[in-house]
């Protein structure tokens, strides 16, 4: 167990120098999702009711697209010098390499939407600062993380992994965005705790079937 975490843990850092060092590429996902909320906001020109009815969508639309460039970029560094076929040479199971680029993913995506948070807050003057947003907001960037690198392997050698990417993962986290855009708008609203429930149980059994699913196929997805 603990050879197995020290694996994971060696994976996770791996992944996040990368990222540390292509910081252009975080600026520029950061940025494409604030200036999509930013064109919302100048295009609807956001009252107080029109915050709360169309905020939570608009909030979530640009988390996923950015989520989508962020996930498909962590990708394209696998094919320098072949980075993946030496990953795959690695005496490591398909399961720790799964976990630690999922993890790696995950908080990628998790500091991303951190800052998109805050610029949504700005643009829109509408509170997001709830418990049930900040747990349907965890629960999201997991489903992302797995189905997206789950995504992300399946495409890296494909020609047209920028177009094929987006449209395999779109589709496939959408109950999951469904949940986390109900969440947000009752707890926008001033709705109590009981009737966000439902959507947060929905985000976490996809979380819970959607990971396993993702560990279960990376290593076939690898192979292939």
């Amino acid at each position: 167990m603990g050879a197995s975490l020290s694996i994971v843990w060696a994976l996770t850092l791996k992944e996040l120098r990368i990222e540390s060092r292509n910081r252009d590429v975080a600026i520029a996902i950061v940025m494409f999702a604030s200036l999509v909320i930013a064109i919302f906001a100048i295009a609807i020109e956001p009252t107080a009711r029109k915050a709360t009815e169309t905020g939570p969508g608009v909030l979530w639309a640009a988390i996923t697209f950015a989520g989508v460039v962020g996930l498909t970029r962590a990708t394209s560094h696998e094919l320098e010098n072949d980075a993946v076929g030496a990953l795959m040479l690695a005496p490591v199971s398909r399961d720790l390499l799964f976990m630690g680029k999922a993890i790696g993913n995950f908080i990628f995506l998790a500091v991303a939407t951190t800052i998109v948070f805050v610029v949504f807050t700005f643009l829109f003057n509408l509170s997001i600062l709830h418990s049930e947003i900040f747990v349907v907001a965890i629960l999201a960037t997991i489903g992302f993380s797995a189905v997206g690198t789950l995504f992300s392997g399946l495409t890296f050698r494909v020609r047209a992994r920028e177009v094929l990417l987006p449209m395999l993962f779109l589709p496939s986290v959408a109950p999951l965005l469904f949940a986390a855009i109900q969440v947000t708008s009752l707890a926008a609203t001033g709705r109590p705790w009981s009737e966000s429930l439902p959507w947060i149980q929905m985000a976490t059994a996809y979380d819970v079937v959607f990971v396993a699913v993702s560990v279960m196929l990376f290593g076939y997805v690898l192979d292939d």
